[in-house]
């Protein structure tokens, strides 16, 4: 607590000074603001730039398109920029305040000789924010991806600091952290498993997509929940000017996109669905022998622009795997999510969002055998409230707050039995529950042309809540011999236990010429869910617990610097960042947990530390025939855990030392494109039977220490070519072949290893079947493909 005032008193310190200004400065000023929209389609235009060039003040459109700024009375001329359009400068006599919105031309849409303007092209040198990345959705479409399909998830796997889980999941890890440590959002919904056929695919639609923001280190006061990174995905409105549609085919899945206005300018809606046809050939064909595979999803959103001060947003996902083995055995999972939006604009400086979400996500097994199957099924769900203000003070200083809270509900397990035949009864595990609240006041201050700041304080609350049992056991850490001491019953919405946070952030940026900068930033973050698997590999069958009287919340402090710079008239962007992160209280297993519908699961918790460290370098360039970038990241991160790996350190997880990443397109013509992505990882971390003994006559594994091997070293080279047939000028008709490669040297990279009794090729068991050996599983060689994709 007093750490906590202590940041509360730097904060307010801060902010008075900020917002107090001489007697001599308080001259008359006047507030222009508005929307930045696309001028063909009507969509809102995120993190635009508005500059005043005689007073050098300037600001950015929000992640709602709106702008404000504030100046002395007079004439002045802003200019409008954004990546992809035409600048529009806007001349302006300010007596009064202004309300403006402007349209903006894509770059299409204007004449040659005209300069297309970055949205800052200096962005990455300028901006306070460091470990943040925007994702080119456009860039996206022109590279590599497998079958054919744009993907933002691979794409994000390939920046710094970020290392792919490996083949057949979609996961990723961010500087040290696992998996479940990212808070995944679309529409400011939780997505809590973005795979989509173990991998091929993830939920993101890239049709559907307006923007997508990775954040590594750095994290306003606005997001918390998670400790490593936030991935922040927004869909695009809806074309509010004319019906427009768009699609593709592929050699796995189709999809395709409908937009069009409900009320022109007023009111829009899109949708967008996806899916898989690989259980067609399936199921069609003998070497499969009834095995399927399917996948589908499904975006909505509408919006309604009521006035200038009111805006609604309405907006859907929905998504499900499906796998069929024979008619004997069938598992499933999936996310739906929901969000209602309302922007409202009390005045000129003073903006707000109201949310409400919705989030659910669940999985099925079902062995349908009438004796040895059952149905297994469990969720996790949640609904928020979210309320967000900006109060733009001055073009100098801007302040933001808000509160957030959550109601969450664990599902961990239900078992159905297939009937009077079976060996199973119709049983469950305990459901929790949550509440979390938070509170945040952040700030973002230019204090002189070179040094700006953004600093903030987020107070979070968590309480486990009843309804529940709570045992008490002899020795919480002994998972063979449970003694139950005691047990506790709570009612609904009694608290069983609190958790409270501070979670301080800061940033600065000193530019120290027009071209170069070096950045600084600090955050705590606070995790009060935690997933329940001990897989190395991120699969969706796993669930989630909420901090609780046997689990303590995880946090984690980082520390980033960097230096930022940009050459050729900013036609190449590099930064070079270190890091470096502790976390406590992580979540780990005891050795050979049993996890799997355990009803005391709390003996099998551990909990111990993390440390992991690192530098990152980047190198972009966005001009000329040739764009792409290329990262590299060096990385280590270990865990301690007591009763663990005999207390001893041991390489985490998703500890990967090397990463090396290259992304390239060219533009062979104006007709051909070409692309080509290539990644080497150092091998993932594995634990391995070192040996054997006897135990009574039984032959038992002896393990290694925790993660003592690795697997092989991780690498492929993707490639492709984009063919776009000449345009009808009188028409809105464009369409595109993509044919490329997947893996195109055919490498085996390794999805895990296992042991099993010694075989011949022919499998038969040799010797006395004592003998182990250790075998690889590969997915993919190498895969051809081709997509045909097409809008208007």
């Amino acid at each position: 607590m007093k750490r906590a005032l202590l940041v509360a008193c730097l904060l307010l310190g801060l902010l008075c000074s900020a917002t107090g200004q001489p007697d001599a400065l308080q001259e008359e000023r006047f507030t222009i603001s508005g929307y930045l929209k696309d001028a063909t389609s009507g969509e809102e235009l995120l993190y635009a730039s508005v500059y005043e060039p005689s007073t050098k003040a300037g600001t950015t459109t929000n992640l709602y398109g709106f702008y404000s700024l504030t100046l002395p009375a007079g004439t002045y001329e802003l200019t409008f920029t954004y990546i992809g359009y035409q600048a529009t400068v806007k001349t302006v006599t300010l007596r009064a305040n202004i309300e403006l919105n402007v349209d903006m031309q894509p770059a299409a849409a204007v004449l040659e000789e005209v300069v297309v303007t970055d949205k800052k092209a200096d962005h990455s040198v300028q901006q306070v924010a460091m470990s943040r990345l925007d994702v080119p959705i456009e860039e996206i479409k022109k590279l590599p991806s497998l079958l054919g399909e744009p993907d933002v998830i691979k794409t994000i796997q390939t920046l710094p600091g970020v290392a792919s889980a490996g083949e057949g999941t979609s996961a990723f890890f961010v500087r040290g952290g696992s998996a479940d440590q990212n808070l995944i959002l679309i529409d400011e919904a939780p997505v809590y498993d973005v795979s989509h056929l173990f991998g091929l695919f993830s939920v993101f639609n890239a049709d559907i997509i307006k923007s997508a923001e990775l954040y590594k280190g750095g994290i306003p006061a606005k997001y918390g929940g998670r400790l490593s990174s936030l991935l922040e995905v927004t869909t695009r409105d809806g074309n509010a000017k004319q019906f427009a549609a768009s699609g593709g085919i592929g050699l796995l899945a189709a999809k395709l996109t409908l937009e069009a206005p409900i009320v022109e300018d007023k009111a829009s809606f899109i949708v967008a669905g996806r899916r898989s046809y690989a259980d067609v050939y399936m199921k069609n064909s003998e070497q499969f022998d009834g095995t399927a595979v399917s996948f589908h999803d499904l975006n909505a959103k509408a919006n309604w622009k009521a006035n200038n001060k009111n805006r609604f947003f309405l907006s859907a996902y929905s998504g499900r795997d499906i796998w069929q083995f024979n008619d004997d055995f069938k598992m499933d999972w999936g996310n739906n999510t929901a969000t209602f939006r309302w922007n409202h604009l009390f005045n000129e400086r003073l903006f707000s969002n109201l949310t409400l979400i919705y989030s659910d996500f669940d999985y099925a097994l079902h062995d349908k055998d009438p004796v040895d199957g059952f149905l297994w099924e469990a969720n996790q769900r949640e609904a928020s409230v979210k309320e967000d203000i900006s109060y733009f003070v001055t073009p100098e200083f801007t302040l933001k707050f808000g509160y957030q809270g959550i109601y969450r509900r664990f599902t961990p397990g239900k078992i159905t039995s297939n009937g009077e035949e079976s060996i199973f009864k119709s049983t469950s595990l305990q459901k929790q529950f949550a509440l979390d609240h938070a509170l945040y006041l952040g700030a973002e201050h230019q204090v002189t042309d070179r040094l700006s700041l953004e600093y903030g304080l987020r107070y979070s609350l968590f309480q486990n809540i009843g309804e529940g049992t709570i045992y008490e056991y002899e020795d919480p850490e002994d998972n063979v011999d449970i003694v139950i001491r005691d047990s506790t019953t709570y009612g609904n919405f009694e608290t069983i236990k609190s958790f409270h946070n501070p979670e301080p952030r800061f940033a600065a940026r000193y530019l120290l010429d027009k071209q170069s900068s070096v950045k600084v930033s600090y955050n705590r973050m606070v995790q009060y869910v935690h997933l329940i698997s001990n897989s190395t590999v991120p699969i969706p069958f796993a669930t989630w617990a909420p901090s609780s009287p046997y689990l303590d919340p995880q946090k984690a402090d980082q520390f980033a610097v960097g230096y930022f710079r940009n050459f050729q008239d900013n036609m190449f962007e590099f930064s070079v960042e270190a890091y470096y992160k502790k976390s406590k209280d992580l979540t780990e297993f005891a050795d050979n947990a049993e996890l799997f519908f355990n009803r005391h699961l709390a003996t099998e918790f551990r909990q111990g530390e993390s440390e992991s460290y690192g530098m990152e370098f980047y190198l972009r360039k966005s001009k000329g025939n040739l764009t792409g970038f290329g990262s590299y990241t060096l990385a280590k991160a270990t865990m301690e855990v007591p009763g663990v790996n005999k207390d001893e350190s041991f390489p985490a997880n998703h500890d990967r030392r090397h990463n090396l990443n290259l992304a390239l397109a060219y533009e062979l013509s104006p007709r051909w494109s070409l692309g080509a992505n290539f990644t080497y990882a150092t091998g993932r971390p594995i634990t391995l039977p070192a040996g054997k003994y006897d135990f009574d006559g039984y032959q038992v594994n002896l393990y290694s220490s925790r993660n003592g091997y690795r697997l092989p070293d991780f690498h492929r080279l993707d490639l492709s070519a984009t063919y776009e047939p000449k345009k009808n000028e009188d028409r809105r008709w464009q369409n595109s072949f993509v044919v490329g490669v997947y893996n195109a040297y055919n490498r085996q990279n390794p999805w895990t290893i296992y042991t099993r009794t010694k075989q011949d090729d022919d499998g038969n068991i040799i010797g006395d079947g004592t003998e182990k050996e250790a075998r690889m599983v590969y997915l993919f060689g190498a895969l051809p493909y081709f997509s045909w994709n097409f809008k208007f």
